[in-house]
């Protein structure tokens, strides 16, 4: 929100200077971001008018003028401007002022030719950023007076950075509210005052968005001159508000919106067709706008259309075809109440943002739209003449919104805010800004305007006290008060371990975004079960990651493009899957189905990405590309923090497609599926750039974090016992299945099982492999025979031959 200072000051008695004004508006929670002073030490510039002017003789681009300053003879100046032309009024600079920018204005020569001063442009002035030509002064500016005084300087422009809920803010009757609350004074407010009806003009409308757009008002104003000039006084706080003016109806619709927050549209009456209907538009529906794009439309947008077609997107932008030309001699004036919900992210999706929808989609007083139209009429009527008809109003009344009161308890407010404030501080505070004051036994009965969407709740009440009365006078104490700490429990390991044990293994720890890009997924094959957002920030973040890897690839390549060669990444986060159905996965992505209509499923997760050598460069061994078995090492140390190891195994088995179906893996807990591992998929690290050695992991943290109670064991008495083993088995058996075997069939007995050497080839039949391993035997309460160690080996065997097709090798 940005404004005129002596403009905010002629609605409101401000008794304090500029600085001071600026730290109350940002103490009360309207932060001003940018203070920018206009028209500073302008002594010495004058209204002066050209009456000749000749081209310089030593110079194509310069021009030797005539000009009149109201002060005797005509003075000789020479200007460059592209506009200097006889006729015109502009600023200058009399010999011996000083401008803003420490520029000294003295008499000198240019090419030969004597100059007696300068002729101005906006910039040079410090009062615009236009340096294309000399600031053009309306015709009848009195020549010889002061430009400070002609054009109401100094003044200041200044730029409000308001929170979404502070939409009232958006227009400067609502923020003079706030301004007479801090400084004790009251509001001026422009009277309202009815157009006279001098015109017959009639249109229908018809409402047929339902609560979308509950309340719409037009006039039509025929007999307009579409050439007059809007007013310099106007001029000038549009364009110290940062917009520039256009035309008098489209300056009047900017400065009514200005003034009092309430965005309206003016269409060129006689390109309508019949009644004015507002509805949703059609699928597939299109209409050109205002600035020559062709808006593409579905159901989720408003239309303001007539009988025959489209000709605004309602609460975004006119339409091109409808719109208001140096032509147009009857408008059809509309102002309307929309819900924010229904214009909350319909700019965005066409690629845009407007003064309009930014007031909207954050709610605009529903009680606006008549009181705008008087005012907009009344100044239309002022600048360009013309027949006002009647005001033409469709609304439903039972879907506006209506003010609620909300008590607020005397104890409460002293409780929270830590400090006593006079009840009679509190009813002006209230009163101050436009709410309606009911003194009850408890406190007060407050009822806020109609432009006050914020205030729900006691606490949103106690917040308006505080910062009216001001956070500085409420003293600063420390709290006190028992802290009940937290036991952490003992079967759970934290995060923070995670993150240690994986930077001790010399990972970074990357944070991306929650919200990725559609195509990013589909490119991964990650497209069922996705949670869109209602209203992205932008098409690359539409969709809620349902899995870590992208993100965090993306965080890899982009590391690998400013010549990282090795990169190791990790993330801790949540991922999201739409819920309404039992996924294959659950311990990823939920144990239980969900109804349609629930919120999504949330499931905390960890991944791995790791590209490049497997060590940092050194000199002690030879370089290698890290591996499959580098990542599964680091993913054992994880699970040999929960104690528990043989709970969990690795499968080749039901592998996600973007997985390499010959060096990927899933990872089980107890059978159940708890992630994946292994290297990405040719494919699709061909699709991301990326060479064959990245390897991802993936798995839910819930599972990784779980861990048995440590318990204290003595140290034992007696000595363990070695057997090894040789078996051959299909190459298709993992060695995981193996050792949950031998596991299940020794129990107890097996302290420890090594696999210490693989082998296959010559004298191995195809397709099988053979696996050496050691058995290590213990006994807490007595010393193993060697009768006790063969069995265990023959149990051992016994229940590979079963269940793995081993055969004992000699």
């Amino acid at each position: 929100m940005k404004f005129s200072e002596n403009w905010l000051r002629e609605l409101v008695e401000i008794k304090a200077d500029r600085a001071a004004l600026a730290h109350a508006l940002t103490m009360a929670g309207l932060e001003v971001e940018e203070l920018t002073p206009l028209g500073e030490n302008l002594s010495g510039v004058v209204v002066a008018e050209i009456i000749a002017a000749e081209k310089h003789p030593e110079a194509d681009r310069l021009q030797v003028c005539k000009v009149n300053a109201g002060s005797g003879e005509p003075l000789q100046i020479v200007c460059g401007a592209p506009n200097a032309r006889v006729g015109i009024k502009v600023p200058l600079a009399m010999v011996g002022a000083n401008l803003p920018g420490g520029i000294a204005i003295k008499a000198a020569k240019l090419r030969g030719v004597e100059s007696f001063g300068m002729l101005c442009s906006a910039k040079e002035l410090g009062i615009d950023n236009d340096a294309s030509g000399l600031l053009e002064l309306p015709l009848d500016a009195p020549v010889g007076q002061s430009l400070a005084m002609y054009l109401g300087l100094p003044d200041a422009s200044i730029e409000l950075k308001l929170t979404p809920n502070r939409p009232d803010c958006l227009g400067l009757v609502g923020l003079a509210h706030d301004v007479a609350a801090l400084f004790g004074s009251a509001v001026k407010v422009p009277a309202q005052v009815d157009a006279p009806v001098t015109g017959a003009g009639h249109r229908g409308i018809r409402l047929e968005a339902g609560a979308d757009a509950p309340r719409y008002l037009g006039r039509i104003i025929e007999g307009i001159d579409p050439a007059a000039r809007t007013p310099l006084w106007l001029a000038e706080r549009l364009r110290r508000a940062g917009l520039r003016p256009i035309s008098a109806v489209v300056d009047v619709t900017n400065y009514v919106m200005l003034e009092l927050g309430q965005p309206l549209h003016a269409f060129d009456n006689d390109t309508l067709e019949g009644d004015i209907v507002v509805r949703h538009a059609r699928n597939g529906e299109t209409l050109k706008l205002l600035d020559g794009s062709e808006a593409k439309l579905d159901s989720g947008f408003l239309l303001i259309a007539d009988d025959k077609k489209g000709l605004a997107v309602a609460g975004v932008m006119g339409g091109y075809d409808s719109r208001v030309t140096d032509g147009t001699h009857n408008i059809f004036l509309e102002s309307a109440h929309f819900a924010p919900a229904a214009i909350m992210g319909r700019a965005r999706k066409l690629g845009m943002h407007t003064d309009a929808s930014h007031r909207f989609e954050r709610g605009v007083d529903p009680e606006l739209p008549r009181r705008a139209l008087e005012r907009a009429t009344e100044l239309l009527l002022a600048i360009a003449g013309g027949n006002a008809g009647p005001v033409l109003v469709a609304e439903n009344l039972a879907d506006l919104p209506k003010p609620a009161a909300v008590t607020l308890r005397r104890a409460r407010l002293r409780r929270v805010l830590g400090v006593e404030v006079a009840d009679a501080e509190v009813a002006r505070i209230f009163t101050a800004l436009g709410m309606h004051v009911e003194t009850i036994a408890e406190g007060w009965r407050i009822t806020a305007p109609s432009s006050r969407f914020d205030i729900e709740r006691e606490e949103d009440l106690i917040e308006e006290v505080a910062r009216i009365y001001g956070y500085d006078n409420i003293p600063t104490t420390t709290p006190a008060g028992a802290l009940a700490l937290a036991a952490e429990p003992e079967a759970r390991l934290n995060e923070l371990a995670v993150r240690e044990q994986l930077a001790a293994r010399g990972y970074y720890e990357a944070v991306n975004l929650a919200f990725v890009s559609h195509a990013l997924l589909q490119t991964w094959g990650l497209g069922e079960c996705l949670v869109p957002l209602a209203n992205p920030l932008s098409a690359d973040l539409a969709v809620m990651r349902p899995s870590l890897l992208p993100g965090l690839i993306e965080a890899l390549s982009h590391n690998r493009a400013r010549q990282q060669e090795r990169v190791r990444l990790f993330e801790l986060g949540r991922v999201f899957h739409q819920s309404g159905s039992l996924r294959k996965d659950p311990a990823i992505h939920g144990r239980t189905p969900q109804q349609n209509g629930d919120p999504p499923v949330e499931t905390p997760s960890l991944a791995i990405v790791a590209s490049g050598n497997a060590r940092a460069e050194q000199w002690g061994e030879a370089a290698r590309l890290s591996d499959f078995f580098d990542i599964k090492g680091d993913l054992d140390a994880l699970i040999a923090w929960g104690g528990e190891p043989q709970r969990w195994s690795v499968h080749a088995d039901g592998l996600p497609s973007w997985l390499h179906p010959g060096r990927g893996a899933r990872v089980a807990r107890d059978g159940q599926t708890a992630g994946y591992l292994g290297a990405l998929h040719p494919q699709l690290a061909k699709a991301l750039d990326l060479g064959p050695d990245v390897h991802v992991l993936e798995v839910a943290l819930d599972p990784l974090l779980g861990r048995r109670l440590p318990k204290a064991q003595p140290v034992p008495r007696f000595p363990a016992v070695r057997r090894d083993i040789a078996v051959d088995v299909p190459e298709q058996v993992s060695w995981s299945q193996i050792e949950q075997t031998v596991r299940g069939s020794l129990g107890g007995a097996l302290v420890e099982l090594r696999l210490f050497d693989r082998y296959s080839g010559k004298g191995v039949e195809a397709g099988r492999k053979s696996l050496a391993m050691g058995l290590i035997l213990q006994d807490a309460s007595r010393t193993l025979t060697d009768d006790d160690a063969d069995r265990c080996v023959r149990n051992a065997v016994s229940a590979l031959e079963a269940a793995c097709e081993a055969k004992l090798r000699g």
